[in-house]
This record gives C-alpha cells, sequence and structure tokens, in this order.
C-alpha cells in the first residue's frame, strides 16, 4: 500500500484549475467555477424564503397578541 502525500491548498487548487482549463478550456473552465456560486447564492436565497414562511406561519399561530 502506497503512502498518501497531501499538497498543500495552495498547489491543489492551482493544479485544479490547471486541469480544469487544460479538460475544458478557459471559457468552460470559467463557467463550471462560476456554477457553484450561482448555485450557492439560489440556495441561500431558497432557504431564507423557507425560513421566513416557516416561522410566519409557525410562530403568529403559536405566540399571536390577543
Amino acid at each position: 500500500m502506497k503512502n498518501a502525500k497531501y499538497m498543500d491548498e495552495e498547489n491543489i487548487l492551482e493544479k485544479g484549475v490547471d486541469l480544469l482549463i487544460k479538460g475544458l478550456g478557459l471559457v468552460q473552465a470559467i463557467r463550471f467555477m462560476n456554477i457553484s456560486k450561482a448555485f450557492k447564492m439560489e440556495s441561500v436565497k431558497r432557504h431564507r424564503l423557507w425560513q421566513n414562511n416557516w416561522i410566519k406561519k409557525n410562530f403568529s399561530k403559536r405566540f399571536s397578541v390577543n
């Protein structure tokens, strides 16, 4: 069994970006890297909407002041 040698984060990022560019080309690599940012923002917005609706539905019924 071979011992794994860990690279520092800077080398991993550099090699990963190089591989993306070689495999996809510059434009497609940039598009790929931006997909996760857009998806992450979308999921955060979706979660906040869900959370606000959940709070309104559940807490307004339980803690309404009469």
